[in-house]
């Protein structure tokens, strides 16, 4: 239990709190029972360590864990509890939940034997809450944490503050935001920054080996974390990493599952559910078509990898820049808005609106006759009309 305890107060002390995540204000930290996800890497840890170093002079009375640390090999999850409430602890912030067997039903027994203690919990994005095997759903306030923005980027790295902006803001008003904007900075070599390492926090300790860091996350989601919520065998992950390469290979990718199926040797059925397990796991984001809509029998209409570092961590061959534009405007509007695939333009937001994605020099001539649509385009500080540069779409949270 010391153990636990000097690992915290280390954690706590060496936690900077001067940049902190879009998330950490919208949270209402005064709930019982907190649930927070996101795909490894994209800072719920520090989330946690930042609320408890701003909110408790007395340390003693919160504490952090790990549930992946060793200690839990002989000690249970209740014996901690059991420990920090006789000594006069109230909130209690668990990392990693996913990698402790049965995780939610001691958490659901904690929640409702120790009535005065809160707690925060966070998992990995592949973790469904709501379907574990304890009810947490009328307990839980579930949040998703993720990666950076390129607007939190620019504080981030650069210490640039600017306010979010609303999908409406934009549309409406790009181009006296905008101008704004670049009057001040150098918008475009700083967005390229972003496109190749600026979505995941940790590329601050060392941006040279980020890549690489990138690579082994990968392999670390895909064979620890996805082990750690769905039973699956040795052989289905060499299946689902081939998948994976398959399709970062060819993103855009517009799946043909009979294809796919036969090229990792498995039906289309399981093709369907590794698919899946990717999304959820954040690396890759399925589109379905805006005339179908998305279940488990259909297929996908495209599939991207979830966000452009993904790009450069698993693309062994030059990055196609439309690829490029597309997966930013993708991972980044998906966040507060529906995607489909739509028979015209790149893609359709909240089934109204209508985007297409180019170059400098794109028209409007793919669009020209639909209502409510859009030019995105790349390399351009400002746009005009209903012609919008592309990285506005980054100050969305």
């Amino acid at each position: 239990m010391e153990t636990l305890i000097r690992n915290y107060i280390r954690l706590i002390d060496s936690t900077p709190v001067n940049f902190q995540r879009y998330l950490y204000n919208t949270i209402d930290w005064q709930d019982r029972l907190i649930g927070i996800t996101g795909a490894r890497g994209t800072g719920k840890t520090t989330l946690l360590l930042q609320y408890i170093k701003n909110n408790f002079t007395d340390r003693t009375r919160a504490i952090y864990v790990s549930l992946d640390n060793i200690w839990f090999a002989k000690n249970s999850l209740t014996d901690l509890v059991e420990y920090f409430y006789t000594h006069g602890g109230t909130h209690l912030f668990l990392d990693e939940v996913h990698r402790y067997p049965n995780w939610s039903i001691e958490i659901k027994n904690i929640y409702d034997s120790y009535p005065e203690i809160h707690i925060v919990f966070t998992g990995s994005s592949i973790l469904e809450i709501y379907k574990s095997n304890a009810d947490l759903s009328r307990r839980a306030i579930h949040y998703h944490l993720q990666g950076l923005s390129l607007r939190e980027y620019l504080k981030f790295e650069h210490d640039i503050d600017l306010p979010p902006l609303s999908l409406s803001d934009i549309l409406n008003n790009h181009l006296n935001i905008a101008s704004e904007i670049t009057s001040k900075i150098k918008i475009l070599p700083l967005f390229e920054e972003y496109l190749k390492q600026g979505f995941y926090p940790f590329y601050k300790e060392n941006s040279k080996n980020y890549l690489l860091r990138l690579q082994n996350m990968i392999n670390t989601i895909l064979d620890y974390d996805l082990p750690a919520v769905e039973n699956i065998e040795y052989t289905t992950l060499l299946k689902i990493k081939k998948m994976l390469m398959i399709i970062s290979s060819l993103v855009p990718f517009t799946p043909n599952m009979t294809s796919l199926s036969a090229e990792i040797e498995t039906n289309r059925t399981s093709s369907i559910k590794y698919l899946s397990f990717l999304e959820k796991a954040k690396l890759i984001k399925m589109l379905p078509s805006s005339k179908k809509g998305m279940n488990s029998l259909n297929k996908p209409e495209k599939i991207y990898l979830d966000n452009t570092n993904l790009l450069y961590a698993l693309t062994t061959s030059n990055i196609n820049d439309g690829n490029k534009r597309e997966t930013f405007f993708a991972n980044q509007v998906a966040m507060n808005h529906t995607l489909t695939i739509p028979p015209k333009g790149d893609f359709l937001v909240d089934n109204i609106l209508t985007f297409e994605i180019g170059g400098k020099n794109k028209n409007y001539d793919q669009i020209k006759d639909i209502p409510d649509s859009y030019v995105v385009f790349d390399n351009a500080e400002t746009g005009f009309g209903n012609k919008i540069p592309l990285w506005l779409f980054g100050m969305m949270y």
